[in-house]
């Protein structure tokens, strides 16, 4: 496995919250306050277990060639809806950071903007990978060509 995130292993642990804004808050409190929480992990945590992460906004773009859902335009949930993912040694390095009173303060905050509450699911990872370089891709689909059985 190709590291995604640098200092992520393969038996670590992928933590995945999705945040739906309140219609009075916009990105900019959900942006400063995630921040605030970020960097207390950051600055607590990066010893004790965490490895990384990142957050994104929905775009409102949705893939109608990478979809199967029908043939939307735009997502009801642009510019409200963002996902915090966050990487970790271990599930239990994870539940103890998120239980560390520097932490809670800063959670709570968050969770005041959100319509949806929240659930962060935890996940094992399967693959990631960055993209060839050009002389690489070159390469993979000469083999491709070459070697490929037909599906």
């Amino acid at each position: 496995m190709s590291e995604l995130i640098h200092g992520f292993n393969s038996d670590g642990v992928v933590t995945v919250n999705r945040v739906i804004l309140k219609p009075e808050y916009g990105v900019e409190e959900l942006e400063l306050r995630v921040a605030e929480l970020c960097e207390n992990v950051k600055t607590y945590h990066s010893d004790t277990g965490f490895v990384g992460g990142f957050v994104v906004l929905n775009s409102g773009q949705i893939s109608n060639e990478g979809s199967s859902l029908g043939q939307a335009v735009v997502s009801s949930l642009q510019g409200r809806e963002a996902l915090i993912v966050t990487f970790w040694r271990s599930f239990e390095e994870h539940e103890r950071s998120h239980r560390s009173d520097t932490f809670q303060p800063l959670f709570r905050h968050v969770l005041e903007l959100c319509e949806n509450g929240n659930e962060e699911i935890a996940y094992r990872m399967l693959w990631s990978g960055k993209a060839y370089s050009a002389k690489e891709a070159r390469a993979a689909r000469n083999a491709k060509e070459r070697y490929a059985v037909p599906v």
